[in-house]
């Protein structure tokens, strides 16, 4: 089996959502959603982001966008902005959960990718503590306090506005050119998590934001969880001048297995198969290089497809690679090689 290491899930989110027992969703599984310990180790996955994301305030106007997204076009404006008190509070609330799960001693907080390896080789899962909307921090000292926590990866922003910049809307088809790029908040914080050497996240970010973190990072440029908008033409998925910036800094980009975010027709609905995935893989090889691609995906905050509804299904994924014609060394660096070297690469400048 060849293992895997995953550039996004919402499992936390999930964790604290249900309001079961944390140790025992993690340890044994709750029969909802798509991650837990049994499912990560059947489907090979090693490690991966975990997130933290604080949950935005309902719609006013009482409509179901999920289901509008299942019948594009469509336009989801976007969502209110979270108060930063809430967020501190909701992700903290997130990071509990996840330190109860470590001191059971089945995964591992990482802060290196020798401390992944280590994980790895030692039957943990390997976690890498990801900010998706940077609602938890409110000052820089407050950034400094995560990053001793152990916050190595952080996306500005989800796709709402904050005081760090602006994300783009849900959208299809359209263009991520939706606005103005990263506040001067924003730009301090990415200067600093430079200097921390944090990753920084371009999924969720529009153009204009993705530009700005180009002009101040000195990192490979990284989208966790997103796709080819040649493909489907979603604002969640990076145009081929996107993906050429993210080329020029060796950068890399996490395929999203989101069904709404690959799907052609951008119908947020299940699938069969992998072709799909295969053409968005295929694209981002053109456009990025075997060393430029890794997956990314989105489990337990998005709609998967029907082969791979969990993560126990990911064999089938590896299966399709190499029906496809991929060679066992690129399905590789594929599913979790590309991202040591990126990792290692970011966080050891």
């Amino acid at each position: 089996m060849i293992p895997v290491f995953d550039g996004h899930n919402d499992f936390l989110q999930r964790l604290v959502e249900d309001g079961a027992a944390p140790l025992s969703v993690w340890a044994e599984g709750d029969g909802t959603g798509h991650i837990d310990l049994p499912r990560l180790r059947a489907g090979g996955m090693f490690g991966g982001f975990f997130a933290l994301w604080a949950p935005s305030p309902a719609y006013a106007d009482g409509i179901d966008w999920k289901a509008r997204q299942e019948n594009p076009p469509y336009a989801v404006p976007l969502a209110d902005p979270v108060p930063t008190d809430a967020g501190i509070a909701h992700m903290f609330r997130l990071t509990s959960a996840l330190l109860a799960l470590e001191e059971t001693g089945t995964l591992s907080i990482c802060r290196s990718v020798d401390e992944i390896l280590a994980a790895k080789a030692a039957g943990r899962i390997a976690v890498i503590l990801h900010m998706e909307g940077a609602e938890g921090i409110s000052d820089p000292a407050m950034l400094h306090l995560w990053h001793r926590i152990g916050l190595r990866s952080l996306g500005p922003v989800w796709s709402r506005s904050n005081v760090f910049g602006h994300g783009v809307p849900f959208e299809f088809p359209a263009s991520p050119d939706t606005g103005p790029g990263l506040t001067a908040a924003g730009k301090e914080l990415v200067a600093e998590c430079d200097r921390l050497r944090i990753l920084l996240d371009l999924a969720h970010l529009n153009l204009k934001g993705i530009e700005d973190i180009a002009r101040i990072s000195g990192a490979p440029l990284v989208s966790t969880h997103s796709g080819a908008h040649a493909v489907s033409a979603s604002t969640r998925n990076l145009t081929d001048a996107q993906l050429e910036l993210i080329a020029a800094t060796k950068g890399l980009v996490g395929l999203n297995f989101a069904a709404g975010f690959t799907r052609e027709d951008g119908r947020r609905l299940p699938f069969d198969g992998f072709d799909p995935y295969l053409k968005h893989l295929d694209h981002l090889l053109e456009k990025l290089g075997e060393d430029g691609v890794a997956l990314g995906s989105d489990f337990d905050g998005a709609q998967m497809p029907n082969d791979l509804a969990q993560a126990s299904d990911l064999p089938r994924l590896i299966a399709a690679m190499r029906q496809h014609g991929y060679g066992e060394a690129l399905i590789e660096k594929i599913s979790w090689r590309n991202w040591m070297d990126v990792l290692r690469r970011t966080w050891e400048r």
